[in-house]
Order: C-alpha cells, then sequence, then structure tokens
C-alpha cells in the first residue's frame, strides 16, 4: 500500500500535521473513525507513532474518543455551535480589547494575514468547484490565536486555547463549505487589525464580536437548512 509522503522531519508531528489539516479540510467528515491501523497504513508507519499522533489530536479536541473505542471527528451539535462561538465571543473580544489598549499589533498576526491573503489570490484563480485550500484555514487559525496570545494576560490565552480545538472544526466547516466569502474573511481580518493599531479597544472589540458571530449565523444556518432536509415528511 503506497503511503502519502510527510513533509515534516519529525514523524509523528508529521502523521499529526497530516491528520490535523486533513481533519480541517473536511477530507475527514464528521463522525468519521480513525484508527491507529488505518493510520498506520495510511503514512507507512508503525502503530505507536500513529497512536501518539491521534492522542494528541484528542487532547486538541480535533478528534473525540471514549474509553476503548475508535477515535472518531467529532459531530457538532447546534448546542455546541452555540456555546462554543458564546465563549468564543466573550474571550476573543476581551483580548482584542487589552490588545488594541496597547495599540501594538503582533508580527505574528501581520504575517497570517498575509498568509490568508495570499491564499484567497491562489484560490480565486483555482477552476470552479475547486476544494478550498487547506492554506486558508490554516491562516485564519493562526491569525485569531496570534491576536489572543499577543495579549497582556496569560489566563486569557489559556482559556482561548481550551476552546480553539472545537473552534478550528468550526473554522474549517466554515472555509469547506463556502459559509462566507474568503474575500469578507480579509476584509474583516484587516479591520481588526486596523482598530488594534489605532489603539481603538471599543472598535477591535465590536469587529471582532461581530465577525465571530456573523461566522456563527452561517454555521447555524447550515446546520438548520441540514436538519430541515433530513426531517421527515408527511404523507
Amino acid at each position: 500500500m503506497s503511503s502519502e509522503a510527510l513533509a515534516v522531519t519529525r514523524v509523528p508531528d508529521a502523521v499529526y500535521e497530516a491528520l490535523r489539516e486533513s481533519i480541517l479540510s473536511q477530507r475527514e467528515a464528521p463522525g468519521s473513525a480513525i484508527t491507529e491501523q488505518a493510520v498506520a497504513e495510511r503514512f507507512g508507519v508503525a502503530r505507536p507513532t500513529a497512536k501518539v499522533a491521534l492522542e494528541r489530536l484528542v487532547a486538541d479536541g480535533l478528534l473525540r474518543r471514549e474509553a476503548h473505542k475508535t477515535a472518531r471527528v467529532p459531530e457538532l451539535t447546534r448546542d455546541d455551535f452555540v456555546d462554543l462561538y458564546a465563549n468564543r465571543a466573550i474571550v476573543e473580544e476581551a483580548a482584542l480589547r487589552t490588545l488594541a489598549a496597547d495599540g501594538v499589533v503582533p508580527m505574528a498576526a501581520i504575517a497570517a494575514q498575509r498568509m490568508l491573503t495570499d491564499a484567497a489570490t491562489a484560490a480565486h484563480s483555482a477552476a470552479p468547484g475547486a476544494a478550498v485550500p487547506s492554506a486558508i484555514a490554516r491562516a485564519d487559525i493562526a491569525f485569531h490565536r496570534a491576536l489572543v496570545e499577543a495579549q497582556r494576560s496569560p489566563r486569557l490565552a489559556r482559556l482561548h486555547a481550551l476552546l480553539m480545538g472545537e473552534i478550528e472544526l468550526c473554522i474549517g466547516q466554515v472555509l469547506g463549505h463556502r459559509l462566507m466569502a474568503i474575500d469578507d474573511v480579509v476584509t474583516q481580518h484587516q479591520g481588526i487589525l486596523d482598530a488594534v493599531a489605532a489603539g481603538d479597544p471599543e472598535r477591535a472589540g465590536s469587529l471582532t464580536r461581530a465577525h465571530i458571530e456573523g461566522a456563527r449565523d452561517r454555521l447555524l444556518a447550515r446546520y438548520d437548512s441540514q436538519l430541515a432536509d433530513t426531517a421527515p415528511t408527511e404523507d
């Protein structure tokens, strides 16, 4: 059986990164089972190596596994989306208000925004119907992580990190299913960066909340539409 090429030096890290990208890009659909044996065969690695990668993904919240059960990609419910985005909005709005009070834009956020812009440009030249490049989700996630990690409170950063595994699943769905136009994401991110640079906590916080709640609303609309499509009809 052929194995997928791995670009990272340490093999467990390479397997972890490849699986993470596969989950975020929706190639591993919600509910999909991912076994140690399948991962070992897919990447041509030993089962202990596969196990390490899976355990990291479980710890991140990108996979769920009950005792003695196969790891699966989480199937988030409507209540999950509502709860995750409510807490994300609280944490990120507070973080951006703090960051803007200092008026310093973190270089990592600027770099992530540049990556997102480049990936969006590349996506525009792709064939119609082509999958959204995984680089877009990576850049979007990196942008939000960089902003929160750069503000003054390490406890706020830790709270954000606790949410980010499941939030990354949500971001993957928003971008993978084209629920938000990529150009809109780029524009909204730039508005947040400009508010931070201007030292405007009120604007930075409100733009951050609006950005998060806009993504939440699109996820909920898709979820409700899918639920309606699968509901039994009366004869």
